[in-house]
């Protein structure tokens, strides 16, 4: 996967995880919602894994540096800016 395919696939993860928190704060014993939601957690942890291995942290408080020697949050673009931020043309609700 690309670096955008990543991040849309780690943003779509991270609002299903969520959304599910949501759902699950209304329904605490739906255990088939619980066990999405821990389905979900994991697989954005592995997602989130797998981007910053290969292009650096995604946040400063929550991120495994690939480098004891140097803190590499300042070397990626951060969310704020233009370049961290994928691409939605084209993917507007209608």
């Amino acid at each position: 996967m690309t670096r955008d395919e990543l991040l849309q696939k780690l943003t779509e993860m991270d609002f299903m995880a969520v959304d599910l928190a949501l759902y699950l704060n209304t329904h605490p014993e739906d255990t088939e919602a619980l066990t999405a939601y821990h389905q979900v957690i994991s697989a954005a942890d592995t997602l989130r894994l797998k981007y910053e291995e290969a292009y650096g942290p995604l946040c400063s408080f929550r991120s495994y540096g690939t480098s004891d020697k140097k803190w590499q949050w300042i070397d990626a673009p951060w969310p704020w800016q233009k370049d961290f931020n994928p691409s939605m043309a084209g993917k507007e609700c209608v």
